[in-house]
Protein backbone atom coordinates (compact mmCIF):
# COMPACT_ATOMS: atom_id res chain seq x y z
CA UNK A 1 0.00 0.00 0.00
CA UNK A 2 1.30 3.35 -0.50
CA UNK A 3 1.89 6.35 1.45
CA UNK A 4 -0.75 8.82 2.28
CA UNK A 5 -0.34 11.79 0.27
CA UNK A 6 0.29 14.38 3.42
CA UNK A 7 -1.19 17.65 2.67
CA UNK A 8 -0.55 20.69 5.44
CA UNK A 9 -2.35 23.67 5.75
CA UNK A 10 -1.27 26.75 8.43
CA UNK A 11 -3.65 28.39 10.50
CA UNK A 12 -3.36 31.28 12.39
CA UNK A 13 -4.75 33.60 14.42
CA UNK A 14 -6.95 35.96 11.97
CA UNK A 15 -6.32 34.03 8.92
CA UNK A 16 -8.74 34.51 6.51
CA UNK A 17 -10.71 31.17 6.43
CA UNK A 18 -11.81 30.83 2.64
CA UNK A 19 -8.18 31.41 2.20
CA UNK A 20 -8.18 27.72 3.22
CA UNK A 21 -11.21 26.21 3.86
CA UNK A 22 -11.76 26.42 -0.17
CA UNK A 23 -8.28 24.31 -0.81
CA UNK A 24 -9.21 21.95 2.57
CA UNK A 25 -12.82 21.39 0.85
CA UNK A 26 -10.80 20.35 -2.77
CA UNK A 27 -8.15 18.48 -1.03
CA UNK A 28 -10.51 16.05 1.44
CA UNK A 29 -11.80 14.89 -1.98
CA UNK A 30 -8.23 14.22 -3.04
CA UNK A 31 -8.19 9.75 -2.99
CA UNK A 32 -5.50 8.50 -0.59
CA UNK A 33 -4.70 12.28 1.28
CA UNK A 34 -4.39 12.74 4.29
CA UNK A 35 -4.84 16.25 5.92
CA UNK A 36 -3.19 18.74 8.53
CA UNK A 37 -4.44 21.75 9.49
CA UNK A 38 -1.12 22.79 11.27
CA UNK A 39 0.00 25.41 14.54
CA UNK A 40 2.02 25.86 16.90
CA UNK A 41 -0.03 24.75 19.59
CA UNK A 42 -3.64 22.56 19.92
CA UNK A 43 -5.59 25.73 21.11
CA UNK A 44 -8.28 26.98 19.08
CA UNK A 45 -7.34 29.81 17.19
CA UNK A 46 -9.59 32.70 16.03
CA UNK A 47 -10.00 32.94 12.14
CA UNK A 48 -11.09 37.03 10.73
CA UNK A 49 -14.35 36.47 11.23
CA UNK A 50 -16.74 34.56 13.88
CA UNK A 51 -15.46 31.05 12.88
CA UNK A 52 -12.71 29.54 15.39
CA UNK A 53 -10.65 26.93 14.07
CA UNK A 54 -8.75 24.08 15.93
CA UNK A 55 -5.77 22.67 14.81
CA UNK A 56 -4.91 19.12 14.19
CA UNK A 57 -1.40 19.02 14.85
CA UNK A 58 1.29 20.99 15.87
CA UNK A 59 5.01 22.55 14.39
CA UNK A 60 6.75 19.94 16.58
CA UNK A 61 4.34 17.49 15.50
CA UNK A 62 3.73 17.62 11.87
CA UNK A 63 5.12 14.69 9.79
CA UNK A 64 7.18 16.01 6.62
CA UNK A 65 4.32 17.32 4.01
CA UNK A 66 4.26 16.52 0.41
CA UNK A 67 2.26 19.91 0.33
CA UNK A 68 2.93 22.73 2.35
CA UNK A 69 0.31 25.77 2.30
CA UNK A 70 -0.03 28.74 4.19
CA UNK A 71 -3.12 30.59 3.24
CA UNK A 72 -3.56 34.37 4.04
CA UNK A 73 -5.36 37.16 5.83
CA UNK A 74 -4.87 40.14 8.18
CA UNK A 75 -2.95 37.67 10.58
CA UNK A 76 -0.24 37.24 7.75
CA UNK A 77 1.22 40.64 9.12
CA UNK A 78 2.28 38.73 12.51
CA UNK A 79 3.89 35.38 10.83
CA UNK A 80 6.59 37.73 8.68
CA UNK A 81 9.00 38.42 11.86
CA UNK A 82 7.93 35.21 13.83
CA UNK A 83 10.80 33.13 13.99
CA UNK A 84 9.21 30.31 14.68
CA UNK A 85 6.77 29.98 11.80
CA UNK A 86 9.27 30.93 9.49
CA UNK A 87 11.74 27.88 10.47
CA UNK A 88 8.87 25.59 10.45
CA UNK A 89 8.33 26.78 6.94
CA UNK A 90 11.83 26.42 6.19
CA UNK A 91 12.43 23.08 7.31
CA UNK A 92 9.22 21.49 5.98
CA UNK A 93 9.91 22.84 2.30
CA UNK A 94 13.53 21.45 2.56
CA UNK A 95 11.10 18.22 1.88
CA UNK A 96 8.28 18.98 0.66
CA UNK A 97 6.81 17.81 -3.61
CA UNK A 98 5.02 21.50 -3.16
CA UNK A 99 5.18 24.45 -1.71
CA UNK A 100 2.35 26.87 -1.86
CA UNK A 101 -0.09 29.23 -0.49
CA UNK A 102 -3.22 31.37 -0.99
CA UNK A 103 -3.55 35.10 -1.02
CA UNK A 104 -1.00 36.85 1.20
CA UNK A 105 -0.06 33.25 2.41
CA UNK A 106 2.97 34.15 -0.07
CA UNK A 107 4.39 37.19 1.84
CA UNK A 108 4.88 34.47 4.93
CA UNK A 109 7.04 32.00 2.14
CA UNK A 110 9.01 35.14 0.78
CA UNK A 111 10.06 36.13 4.50
CA UNK A 112 10.90 32.59 5.18
CA UNK A 113 13.12 33.17 1.79
CA UNK A 114 11.46 30.81 -0.13
CA UNK A 115 10.37 32.43 -3.19
CA UNK A 116 13.54 33.89 -4.18
CA UNK A 117 13.66 33.58 -8.15
CA UNK A 118 9.88 32.60 -8.20
CA UNK A 119 6.98 33.64 -9.88
CA UNK A 120 4.66 33.97 -7.39
CA UNK A 121 0.96 35.45 -6.97
CA UNK A 122 -1.03 37.15 -4.07
CA UNK A 123 -3.80 39.61 -2.98
CA UNK A 124 -3.92 42.73 -5.64
CA UNK A 125 -3.21 44.86 -2.45
CA UNK A 126 -0.04 42.98 -1.54
CA UNK A 127 1.13 42.29 -5.17
CA UNK A 128 4.29 44.86 -5.29
CA UNK A 129 5.57 43.69 -1.84
CA UNK A 130 6.59 40.30 -3.17
CA UNK A 131 9.41 42.14 -5.04
CA UNK A 132 10.63 42.88 -1.85
CA UNK A 133 11.54 39.02 -0.92
CA UNK A 134 13.60 38.48 -4.09
CA UNK A 135 10.15 36.77 -6.32
CA UNK A 136 8.26 38.18 -9.69
CA UNK A 137 5.02 39.12 -8.83
CA UNK A 138 2.41 37.60 -11.29
CA UNK A 139 -0.61 39.33 -11.52
CA UNK A 140 -3.02 35.99 -12.43
CA UNK A 141 -5.23 33.57 -9.88
CA UNK A 142 -2.63 30.89 -10.00
CA UNK A 143 0.99 30.87 -10.98
CA UNK A 144 3.21 27.95 -11.07
CA UNK A 145 6.88 28.21 -11.02
CA UNK A 146 8.59 24.35 -10.67
CA UNK A 147 7.00 23.31 -7.13
CA UNK A 148 6.08 26.36 -5.82
CA UNK A 149 2.03 26.83 -6.43
CA UNK A 150 0.11 30.33 -5.28
CA UNK A 151 -2.93 31.74 -5.80
CA UNK A 152 -4.35 34.85 -5.92
CA UNK A 153 -6.48 36.32 -3.65
CA UNK A 154 -8.98 34.46 -1.19
CA UNK A 155 -11.25 32.89 -3.69
CA UNK A 156 -8.60 31.60 -5.90
CA UNK A 157 -8.07 29.12 -3.38
CA UNK A 158 -10.19 26.50 -5.16
CA UNK A 159 -9.01 27.44 -8.51
CA UNK A 160 -5.25 26.86 -6.75
CA UNK A 161 -6.00 23.62 -5.40
CA UNK A 162 -7.82 21.98 -9.00
CA UNK A 163 -4.44 23.00 -10.21
CA UNK A 164 -2.50 21.54 -7.92
CA UNK A 165 -4.58 18.42 -8.17
CA UNK A 166 -4.39 17.74 -11.75
CA UNK A 167 -0.89 18.52 -11.10
CA UNK A 168 -0.09 15.83 -8.62
CA UNK A 169 -2.93 13.49 -9.55
CA UNK A 170 -4.49 13.78 -13.00
CA UNK A 171 -7.03 15.91 -14.69
CA UNK A 172 -9.53 13.89 -14.63
CA UNK A 173 -9.58 13.53 -10.86
CA UNK A 174 -9.27 17.61 -10.24
CA UNK A 175 -12.42 17.78 -13.12
CA UNK A 176 -14.23 15.40 -10.71
CA UNK A 177 -13.88 17.58 -8.07
CA UNK A 178 -14.72 20.96 -9.43
CA UNK A 179 -18.33 19.01 -10.64
CA UNK A 180 -18.44 17.21 -6.53
CA UNK A 181 -18.17 21.10 -5.57
CA UNK A 182 -20.63 22.55 -8.74
CA UNK A 183 -17.40 25.06 -9.01
CA UNK A 184 -18.92 27.08 -11.56
CA UNK A 185 -18.75 31.08 -10.75
CA UNK A 186 -20.68 33.05 -12.17
CA UNK A 187 -20.29 36.49 -10.07
CA UNK A 188 -22.91 39.04 -9.65
CA UNK A 189 -21.05 41.78 -10.26
CA UNK A 190 -17.85 42.20 -12.01
CA UNK A 191 -15.95 43.56 -9.00
CA UNK A 192 -13.53 41.39 -7.97
CA UNK A 193 -10.45 42.55 -9.62
CA UNK A 194 -9.09 46.80 -9.04
CA UNK A 195 -8.65 46.64 -13.00
CA UNK A 196 -12.85 46.03 -13.13
CA UNK A 197 -14.04 47.20 -10.17
CA UNK A 198 -15.53 50.68 -10.44
CA UNK A 199 -13.26 53.52 -9.40
CA UNK A 200 -15.12 54.50 -5.99
CA UNK A 201 -15.84 50.65 -5.01
CA UNK A 202 -11.64 50.49 -5.31
CA UNK A 203 -11.32 53.73 -3.63
CA UNK A 204 -13.33 52.34 -0.22
CA UNK A 205 -11.48 49.44 -0.03
CA UNK A 206 -8.53 51.35 -0.10
CA UNK A 207 -9.28 53.48 2.27
CA UNK A 208 -11.17 50.75 4.71
CA UNK A 209 -7.34 48.69 4.22
CA UNK A 210 -5.16 51.83 4.78
CA UNK A 211 -3.88 51.43 8.06
CA UNK A 212 -4.02 47.27 8.16
CA UNK A 213 -1.98 47.87 4.52
CA UNK A 214 0.53 50.30 6.54
CA UNK A 215 1.69 47.71 9.19
CA UNK A 216 1.70 45.36 6.54
CA UNK A 217 4.13 47.45 4.78
CA UNK A 218 6.51 47.62 7.77
CA UNK A 219 5.99 44.15 8.62
CA UNK A 220 7.34 43.51 4.97
CA UNK A 221 10.08 46.06 5.05
CA UNK A 222 11.60 44.27 8.50
CA UNK A 223 11.11 40.86 7.34
CA UNK A 224 12.88 41.58 3.64
CA UNK A 225 15.90 42.92 5.57
CA UNK A 226 16.59 39.68 6.84
CA UNK A 227 15.88 37.73 3.57
CA UNK A 228 17.54 39.75 1.27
Amino acid sequence: MSSPLQIGLLVFPRVTQLDFTGPLQVFSSVPGAKLHLIWKRIEPVPSDSVLTLTPTTTFADCPQLDVLCVPGGGGTNDLLNDEEVLAFLRKQAEGAKYVTSVCTGSLALGAAGLLKGYRAATHWSAMEMLGQFGATPTRTRVCVDRNRITGGGVTAGIDFALTLVSIMVNRTTAEAIQLQLEYNPAPPFNSGSPDTAPAEVLALLRERGAQNQARRLEAVKRAAERVM
